[in-house]
């Protein structure tokens, strides 16, 4: 019988608001991207997802996104009682990964992922696709149309498993790309921002901005624009990149 192969497990939660204590998860959904024998990765499995019981009410505004109702997770399992086995498919399991990962690594934590290393799915599309419009889940599911996803098995927007889907394709074209340790490896950093986003100079590329502008960028309280602000700072004067 063959080994079972290496999965990269990507994960998707809904919750409550933005951020733990206060708030909690409602849903945990998931999709195994596997290297094949033939050293490309893959979908790996029908994936799939839980209702969690958050332990408090889900407001209104967040169940006008994904309308999960309370009495649909009132009998459902606690967070801590579910988190472990789905985020920790030991020992097969080389990296977890979403969309935006740091939100989702507020409620998982690494006592919960034994210690797992993250790929950033967003962070990597800013910098292997900076020419697409804009860089959420979805601007990248329509502008890049990944191969083999079914659309019908991508919806509704903002449910677990739905959005877990739609991300493995994005991250498996990433992983044949570069592979995993690269993915990873730009995961830690902030995001590489390809425009600029806000004032007046928004939409233009940094190499367009004057340098006073640019010093500014630098002192924004905004990690990923201090960052990028930065690497283009060190591009400008040839040094290594922050």
């Amino acid at each position: 019988m063959a080994a079972a192969p290496h999965i990269i497990r990507v994960i998707d939660l809904e919750t409550t608001g933005q951020a733990p204590p206060a708030h909690g998860v409602c849903e945990i959904g998931w999709q195994d991207v596997a290297l094949g024998s033939d050293g490309q990765w893959a979908l790996h499995g029908d994936g799939g997802a839980h209702f969690v019981n958050p332990g408090r009410a889900i407001p209104p505004i967040t169940q006008a996104i994904h309308h999960i109702l309370d009495e649909q997770v009132a009998e459902a399992p606690l967070w801590h009682d579910i988190a472990r086995p789905v985020l920790d498919p030991w020992p097969r399991r080389v990296a977890l990964a979403a969309h935006r990962a740091d939100f989702e690594q507020q409620f998982c934590t690494a006592s919960l992922t034994r210690e797992a290393d993250w790929i950033c799915t967003w962070k990597c599309a800013l910098r292997l696709w900076p020419e697409s419009p804009a860089f959420s889940n979805q601007v990248l599911r329509y502008w890049r149309r990944p191969t083999g996803l079914v659309h019908e098995r991508g919806l509704p927007i903002h449910r677990a498993f739905p959005d877990a889907y739609v991300t493995a394709h994005h991250l498996r074209d990433m992983l044949n790309a570069v592979g995993a340790a690269q993915l990873i490896a730009w995961s830690r950093l902030p995001g590489l921002l390809p425009r600029v986003r806000n004032g007046p100079d928004r939409g233009k590329e940094w190499h367009e901005i004057d340098s006073e502008t640019l010093a500014a960028f630098a002192a924004d309280r905004d990690p990923d624009v201090r960052y990028t602000a930065e690497c283009e700072r060190a591009r400008r004067h040839g040094e290594p990149a922050a």
